[in-house]
C-alpha cells in the first residue's frame, strides 16, 4: 500500500485528488497539506473533498506530513511547489507536480532535485491529453510546413496563467516535430494591422470564461483542408486520476525527471 501526502489539500485540485484516491487499490491518503493561516487546517480532509471524514486532517506541517508518506503529490503555486519538492528531497521523496505556470527557470530548479530523487512534472496529467501530445507530434511531422499550426486553449476565469501549461507543452512538441524554435515562432497575441502571416510561425491563444475545466483545439490549416485535434475536460478528476497513475507509478523509480509519457509508455 503506497502512502501518499497530497499538498493544496483544500484546493481545487487537491480536494479530487483525495477523493479520487479514496477509490483506488494500492493506494491512499497518509497526509493533506494546506499553507499556513488556511483556515481548514486541522479539520479532516474529508470534507473539501465531498467524503465522509477520512480520519486525516488538514497539516500546515510539511515535514511530519513527508514523515507518515512515500510519495507527494503536488498541484499548488511555482513557488509553493519549489519548497515542497526541496523539502521531499530533504525527506528523500518522489514527488509528482501538475503546477502549471513554472518558468524555465523554475523548471530548470526542479530538474536539480532530479538528480537525487525521483520527480514526475507534467502540466497536464491527463491521459487523453498525453496521447494527444503523441499524435500532434507524428502530424506535425507528416504535415511539415505546408500547413499552418494554431492552438486555441480555454479555461476558467479563476485561472491564473496564460496561456495554459498545457497549450505551452503542445506548441513545443509542435516546434520541436517541426524544427522551429518556439521562442522566435510563437505568436501569443494579434492586433491591428499585423500583415499576412508568417509560414512557421505558431499561434497560442487564449480564454478565459465561466467554470470551462480545459478545452485545447490545435488546428492544421493548409489549402482546401483542415485538420482539428481537440481536447476536452469535464471535470478535474481528469487530472486527479492522473496523477495517482503517476503515484503509483513512480514509487520505487530511481531518481531522475520524468513527465506521464514515461508513466503510460508513451516513449
Amino acid at each position: 500500500m503506497i502512502k501518499v501526502v497530497v499538498t493544496g489539500a483544500a484546493g481545487r485540485m487537491g480536494s479530487r485528488i483525495i477523493n479520487v484516491l479514496s477509490t483506488m487499490d494500492g493506494i491512499k491518503l497518509a497526509a493533506a497539506v494546506e499553507k499556513k493561516g488556511n483556515p481548514l487546517v486541522g479539520q479532516d480532509s474529508g470534507g473539501p473533498a465531498g467524503l465522509p471524514p477520512t480520519g486525516v486532517n488538514i497539516t500546515d506541517d510539511l515535514d511530519a506530513a513527508l514523515a507518515a508518506g512515500e510519495v507527494l503529490i503536488d498541484f499548488t503555486t511555482p513557488e509553493s511547489s519549489l519548497d515542497h519538492i526541496r523539502a521531499c528531497a530533504d525527506h528523500h521523496r518522489p514527488i509528482v507536480i501538475g503546477t502549471t505556470g513554472l518558468s524555465k527557470d523554475e523548471v530548470a530548479q526542479v530538474a536539480t532535485y532530479a538528480d537525487n530523487i525521483p520527480v514526475v512534472l507534467s502540466p497536464n496529467m491527463s491521459i487523453g491529453v498525453n496521447l494527444s501530445f503523441k499524435v500532434l507530434q507524428e502530424i506535425a511531422r507528416t504535415l511539415g510546413d505546408d500547413y499552418d499550426v494554431e492552438i486555441v486553449e480555454s479555461h476558467h476565469r479563476m485561472k491564473k496563467d496564460a496561456p495554459s501549461g498545457t497549450a505551452m507543452k503542445m506548441a513545443q512538441v509542435l516546434a520541436q516535430a517541426l524544427h522551429r524554435d518556439l521562442d522566435e515562432v510563437g505568436v501569443y497575441a494579434r492586433k491591428g494591422l499585423i500583415g499576412e502571416r508568417s509560414k512557421k510561425e505558431i499561434g497560442i491563444q487564449t480564454i478565459r470564461a465561466g467554470d470551462i475545466v480545459g478545452e485545447h483545439t490545435v488546428y492544421f490549416a493548409g489549402k482546401g483542408e483542415r485538420i482539428e485535434l481537440t481536447h476536452r475536460a469535464h471535470s478535474r478528476d481528469t487530472f486527479a486520476a492522473g496523477a495517482v497513475r503517476a503515484a503509483l507509478w513512480i514509487a520505487g523509480r530511481k531518481p531522475g525527471m520524468y513527465d506521464m509519457q514515461d508513466v503510460l509508455g508513451l516513449k
